[in-house]
C-alpha cells in the first residue's frame, strides 16, 4: 500500500523538479555560447588586461640581452687646435693651428660584454617564466571561480525544486487536517518551512550574484554580462598520481621553479661580471688635423694621431670590492628564494591533493549510499504520514535532509574539482 501511495507522489515530484530546472536554468540566447571551464579559462587567457602586462614586460625584457651585448658607440670628434687669439683667429697664420676630426671607440675588458648579455637574458628568461606563472595561475582563479557559480546554480535549483515540493506537502497536510487524520500545526509548520526556504533562497541569490560578477571580471567583461552554463557536467572524478610524482612533474612543469632558477643564474652571471669589473676598459682612437696654407700660399702637411685609454681602478676596495659582496648577496638571496620555493609547491602539492582525495571520497559517498537512503527516507516518511504512522514533523525532518545532501552533493563536486585546478596549477601541468 506505501508504494501504491508514494508511487504517483514521486512522479509528481519528478516532473516538478523538471520544471525547476527549466526555471531555474539560465535563459538561452542564440548569441551566447554555454561557458564551461575551459571556455572560461580560453576567454580569460586571452582578455585578462593584468596578464597582458606581465606578457607586455616579458616582451620589454626579451629585448634587453643584444642591447647588453653590444658595444657602446662610437665617438665622433670634431676640434679646432691651436687657434690664434691675438691675430683674429686666423687660421693660416700660425703652423700649429689645425682643424681636427676624429673617433674613438670603447672597448670593455674581454668577457664583460658576453656576460652582460649572459646576465640579461636570463632575467629576461625569468620574466617569461613570471608570465607563464600568472598564466597558471589565471587559469586556475577562473576554474575556482566556475565551479563555485556552478554549485550556486545547481543550490537555486535544487532550492526552486524544494519550494515545489513543500508546497506539495503543505496541500497533503491540509488534505490529512480535513479529513481528521493530521493537525493543523502540520500546514503551519510545512509554511514555515518554506518561508525559511525563501530566506536562504535571497541570500543565495545575491551570492550567485556575487559569483558572476567575478567570474565576468576575470574575463574582463563587465559584471552583469549573461552566463549561460552548461545543463551538466561530467561526475567522474579522476584518478590521481601520488604526491612523490607530482612532486617530481613540478620540477620539470612549475613556471615558478623555473623562474627562480633563472634568476640564480643572473645573479651567478652577475657575480662574476662584478669579478670582472677589477680589470680596465679600453678605449682606442685616431684622429686626423687638417692645416691651412700658410699666407703666402706655401701648403702644409697634415696630421695623424692615434691614442689608447684605459681605466684604472683604483678605488677597488670602496668600488669593486663591494660590488662583489652585493652580488653575493644577491646569488644567497636567489638561492634561498628557490628552496622557499620549492618547499611552497610541496606544500600546496599535498594539501590539495588531500582536499581532493577527501572531497572525492565524499562525494562517493553521497552518490552511491547517502542521496539513495536520503530518497527512501523521505518516501518511507511521507507514506508512514499518509497512513498515520508517522508524524508531519518526520516528514519535515526527511524533506530537509534529503535538500541538505542533494546540496553537499554539488558542493562537494565543485570541491573537487577546486582541488584539482589547485593542484594542476602546483604541478604546473593540466594533465595531472
Amino acid at each position: 500500500m506505501v508504494s501504491v501511495i508514494f508511487r504517483p507522489l514521486r512522479d509528481i515530484f519528478a516532473i516538478l523538479a523538471a520544471c525547476c530546472c527549466t526555471v531555474f536554468s539560465p535563459p538561452l540566447f542564440a548569441d551566447e555560447d554555454v561557458l564551461t571551464p575551459e571556455r572560461a579559462v580560453s576567454i580569460a587567457l586571452e582578455d585578462n588586461p593584468g596578464l597582458a602586462e606581465i606578457k607586455a614586460r616579458a616582451a620589454a625584457m626579451a629585448a634587453i640581452p643584444s642591447q647588453e651585448g653590444s658595444l657602446p658607440d662610437p665617438t665622433l670628434s670634431f676640434g679646432a687646435l691651436w687657434l690664434p687669439v691675438a691675430s683674429g683667429l686666423d687660421l693660416h697664420k700660425d703652423d700649429f693651428t689645425m682643424m681636427e676630426v676624429g673617433v674613438s671607440q670603447t672597448f670593455p675588458f674581454p668577457g664583460k660584454l658576453a656576460l652582460k648579455e649572459k646576465a640579461a637574458a636570463f632575467e629576461a628568461e625569468a620574466v617569461a617564466e613570471t608570465a607563464e606563472e600568472a598564466r597558471l595561475q589565471l587559469a586556475r582563479e577562473v576554474t575556482l571561480q566556475w565551479w563555485q557559480l556552478y554549485s550556486l546554480h545547481r543550490t537555486l535549483m535544487i532550492i526552486g525544486e524544494t519550494e515545489q515540493r513543500l508546497k506539495q506537502l503543505a496541500e497533503i497536510a491540509d488534505s490529512q487536517y480535513r479529513v481528521g487524520k493530521g493537525l493543523q500545526q502540520d500546514v503551519l509548520s510545512a509554511l514555515l518551512e518554506r518561508t525559511k526556504l525563501a530566506k536562504e533562497k535571497a541570500q543565495h541569490v545575491g551570492m550567485h550574484r556575487t559569483a558572476i560578477a567575478r567570474l565576468n571580471a576575470l574575463l574582463n567583461r563587465t559584471a552583469d554580462h549573461r552566463i549561460r552554463l552548461p545543463d551538466g557536467v561530467a561526475t567522474e572524478l579522476p584518478d590521481i598520481r601520488a604526491a612523490a610524482d607530482l612532486q617530481a612533474q613540478s620540477e620539470q612543469f612549475r613556471p615558478l621553479l623555473a623562474e627562480r632558477k633563472k634568476s640564480l643564474d643572473a645573479a651567478q652571471t652577475r657575480l662574476e661580471l662584478a669579478k670582472k669589473d677589477y680589470y680596465p676598459d679600453f678605449t682606442v682612437g685616431t684622429a686626423y688635423a687638417f692645416r691651412q696654407d700658410t699666407p703666402n700660399g706655401q701648403s702644409r702637411s697634415d696630421y695623424a694621431s692615434f691614442q689608447i685609454a684605459m681605466t684604472l681602478p683604483i678605488y677597488a676596495g670602496r668600488k669593486q670590492a663591494k660590488a662583489v659582496d652585493q652580488r653575493q648577496s644577491e646569488l644567497l638571496k636567489e638561492r634561498y628564494a628557490l628552496e622557499d620555493a620549492a618547499l611552497k609547491i610541496q606544500t600546496e602539492i599535498n594539501e590539495s591533493l588531500a582536499l581532493y582525495q577527501g572531497s572525492r571520497e565524499q562525494f562517493d559517498l553521497l552518490k552511491n549510499d547517502v542521496l539513495p537512503l536520503a530518497e527512501q527516507t523521505i518516501a518511507a516518511a511521507l507514506a508512514a504520514y499518509q497512513v498515520g504512522k508517522a508524524d508531519f514533523q518526520s516528514v519535515i525532518l526527511a524533506e530537509n535532509a534529503w535538500f541538505d545532501y542533494r546540496n553537499q552533493y554539488w558542493q562537494t563536486l565543485a570541491e573537487a574539482h577546486q582541488a584539482l585546478a589547485q593542484l594542476a596549477a602546483a604541478v604546473g601541468k593540466e594533465a595531472l
